[in-house]
């Protein structure tokens, strides 16, 4: 597959292009990608698809109880998908002018007649693509749309100042900020399939600073982000999170090495869930870049993870009713109760393996490959309280740092910062150490899963314990 960016040249694709006095946003987009689909098809292509969103994008930016930056910009791209002769190439532009639009099309059709053949190349099966357009999925908030620019200082000044208040060591900002996104996607394909759905994104974070006793600093942030204004964190539960996490840094000591029970506090653990979903992605399977490869079917982790990718919750941030292919988005389990039930598939990953797509296609630019919706470590029975106060000495874990992981053989080593815990008590913070060991072992050394669970951008993950880990230090 040969891929080219911003494509230029000749002649109109037709004349919905740029049509003023549209109906809608949405409208005018499916027009467009349905006119480049049919210029592909007529300058030869056997299949093509065509992906196009449009989006305005506003930020708030304060520090230290001044405005700093105030944005807004909006953004558009298009890519298109063109297979000749099992011959692909994908080109995309930024610029919905119809003849930057002609080009492209030409573009990409010249592309894949250099390219290699792939017997594999093709678009999604007819059957497996979507006929419903996710209302039910609540993608888009009309209230972040009317947002004014006063209310989101208003949120990001109450959440710093809260962030002040909370210690009396907080005495500096990296600043705060909001962002309001809304937009349209749009996918159409030579197989009859028209999708779109609008959407909003609604997040605020504050960074702090707090003083050491040496007059060092320690920084942390906080944040939230939803589809839904409703559904924020208030600015002052934001701004008191900022500055609990940092003030719990100031002190830190170094250990010794050790080898000792873990609890992970559910950032970290969403941050190991990533690694999981990367691990479970059909590409991964098929380039034997997983250490997942040979666990289908079988007990992999311990029988108290269960791990869900799920884009069909309404109202969250990964959800979506088609993929980047046009194909209907489900609820697959990746891990049930500890067995490694399945790997995720684009349509071409599927060719590839014998498999079927499950609609986990992902799309950005000239980029198509396997991705996720909202991955999910379903929440377990067990008090996060009571996990920490059940280790009599150990580590609960908060940062980790560095990229220290091999997904295909496991290992798995990255710096690290947490609070010692000493006789189920958060005795102290401990720095400048490194977790270490190997994720086939690491995930079936899982023996508690808290009721907590943590939502993310891109998902959601509780606290976890694992029952020993080696933790380097002095």
């Amino acid at each position: 597959m040969v891929r080219a960016t911003g494509a230029r040249l000749a002649r109109p694709i037709g004349r919905h292009a740029r049509r003023p006095g549209a109906a809608s946003m949405t409208e005018d987009l499916l027009s467009i990608a349905g006119d480049i689909v049919a210029k592909a098809r007529q300058l030869g292509a056997d299949e093509a698809d065509a992906y196009l969103s449009s989006g305005v994008e506003s930020t708030v930016t304060v520090r230290k109880g001044e405005v700093e930056r105030l944005f807004e910009a909006g953004s558009r791209g298009v890519s298109i998908r063109v297979i000749k002769d099992k011959r692909t190439a994908v080109c995309n532009t930024s610029d919905l002018a119809p003849t930057a639009l002609d080009a492209m099309v030409r573009t990409a059709i010249d592309l894949a007649r250099i390219s290699e053949p792939d017997e594999f190349a093709a678009l999604p099966d007819r059957e497996d693509l979507a006929t419903e357009m996710g209302a039910q999925l609540q993608m888009y908030d009309e209230r972040i749309e009317t947002l004014t620019v006063d209310e989101m200082k208003d949120i990001v000044l109450r959440a710093e100042q809260a962030a002040f208040d909370f210690d009396k060591r907080v005495t500096n900002s990296e600043g705060a900020e909001f962002g309001a996104d809304r937009g349209h996607v749009v996918l159409a394909n030579s197989l009859g399939f028209a999708g779109s759905f609008p959407y909003t994104i609604a997040s605020f974070s504050v960074s702090v600073l707090a003083d050491e006793p040496d007059g060092k600093k320690q920084s942390d942030y906080w944040f939230s982000v939803e589809r839904a204004f409703h559904r924020l964190e208030s600015a002052e539960d934001v701004g008191r999170r900022a500055a609990a996490r940092v003030v719990r840094k100031i002190g830190g000591r170094k250990i010794a090495t050790c080898e000792v029970p873990v609890v992970w506090d559910p950032v970290v653990t969403a941050g190991l869930l990533g690694v999981v979903a990367g691990a479970a992605s059909g590409e991964a399977l098929f380039k034997r870049s997983t250490f997942l490869a040979d666990f289908e079917g079988q007990q992999a982790l311990s029988p108290l993870v269960t791990i869900v990718d799920d884009p069909t919750l309404a109202g969250r941030i990964g959800s979506r009713p088609f993929d980047g292919e046009g194909v209907r988005t489900r609820r697959n389990v990746i891990v049930q109760d500890g067995v490694f039930e399945r790997f995720l598939f684009d349509s071409y990953y599927a060719r590839r393996t014998g498999r079927r797509t499950t609609g986990n296609a992902s799309r950005s630019g000239d980029s198509i490959g396997v991705g996720g919706g909202n991955r999910i470590w379903q929440a377990g029975t067990s008090d996060p309280g009571e996990i920490v106060a059940s280790v009599s000495s150990g580590l609960y874990l908060t940062d980790l740092m560095g990229f220290g992981i091999n997904q295909t053989t496991g290992d798995f080593s990255r710096g690290a910062a947490g609070v010692w815990i000493e006789n189920g008590q958060l005795a102290y913070p401990v720095i400048e150490i490194n977790v270490s060991g190997n994720l086939k072992q690491m995930l079936r050394d899982i023996d508690a899963v808290g009721s907590d669970l943590q939502w993310f951008a891109g998902g959601a993950a509780p606290t976890i314990r694992m029952s020993h880990l080696t933790v380097s230090g002095l």
